[in-house]
């Protein structure tokens, strides 16, 4: 970062202006997309060149080292050892596992030395090392690529799909977005019904990554396990999942733990959602909405 700002201040000074950015707000953005990777524990972030220097060439923000390839193998490993996408993005290991030269049992080896993952931080005590995602090109882009892997819709598809959802939960469209979310698990591969719990999961993080790219997206809470809680300027939405269970059930989890207490308070209308899966149908059975405002 002190490199760039040493020697590329009038490239970021120019990016700034092509993006009608202040320089503040440029700097900030090239961290964001580009800084991040960390191939030892306890060093200094760095950014990936190839990106910044293509950045500054064509004077705009882009996906330039996720789009040099595709890591479809990397995807058919989390595949094959039908791998919970959501340890992915915070995994704990240690150096041997890291430092292996063999996928078949654990994808994570392969992935953190592709790139798509990086050193997030080191636990000396234990030897353990926290991986996650470098940065938002790699995150998004490889988030991205797995939405045709897990579901029916197409790369060229995604991203109008994901458009759609932003802007009905930007609208409080709670119908229209779960009757949209009930296409994303529509032809379920017959292979996957074994797993289908995990594919449900996984289905679901890919989701709300996408969604939180565009709009506040968590999933946990301090008391017990909150499936998902997506936020606009406007709206406020608590949802839980089961699985065979009943909607019910979800919303009166919802209700007993607590899960919309800490928004009760906020100005934007909250909406509490209990949602239920069915393995018959392999899709959402039903979903019950509770507005609070």
């Amino acid at each position: 970062e002190r490199e760039i700002h040493e020697n590329l201040k009038e490239e970021l000074h120019e990016l700034a202006t092509a993006q009608k950015m202040t320089y503040e707000q440029a700097a900030a953005e090239l961290k964001e997309c580009y800084d991040g990777y960390h191939f030892v524990e306890n060093t200094e972030g760095i950014y990936n060149p190839f990106s910044v220097l293509n950045t500054f060439y064509k004077m705009k923000f882009g996906s330039y080292w996720f789009e040099t390839g595709t890591p479809t193998y990397l995807v058919e490993l989390l595949q094959r050892s039908h791998y919970d996408l959501e340890r992915m993005a915070h995994v704990q290991t240690d150096a041997d596992v890291l430092n292996s030269i063999y996928g078949d049992e654990d994808p994570i080896p392969m992935i953190f030395q592709s790139g798509y993952l990086t050193i997030k931080g080191y636990d000396k005590e234990f030897g353990l090392y926290r991986l996650g995602f470098p940065n938002r090109e790699v995150e998004e882009g490889f988030i991205k690529f797995l939405v045709p892997f897990y579901t029916r819709l197409s790369k060229v598809e995604a991203p109008f799909e994901i458009q759609k959802f932003v802007k009905e939960l930007r609208a409080g469209d709670v119908d229209s977005f779960f009757s949209r979310l009930r296409s994303f698990f529509a032809d379920t591969p017959y292979e996957l019904v074994s797993d289908l719990e995990l594919h449900y999961q996984n289905v679901l993080f890919i989701i709300y990554k996408l969604l939180g790219f565009y709009v506040n997206a968590e999933r946990h809470t301090s008391d017990g396990r909150i499936d998902l809680v997506l936020q606009t300027d406007s709206f406020i939405y608590v949802m839980e999942f089961k699985l065979d269970g009943t909607a019910e059930e979800a919303m009166e989890q919802i209700n007993e733990k607590g899960y919309a207490q800490p928004f009760e308070k906020d100005s934007r209308q909250l909406f509490k959602i209990g949602v239920n899966f069915s393995n018959k149908t392999r899709n959402i059975e039903k979903w019950i909405v509770e507005k609070q405002s």
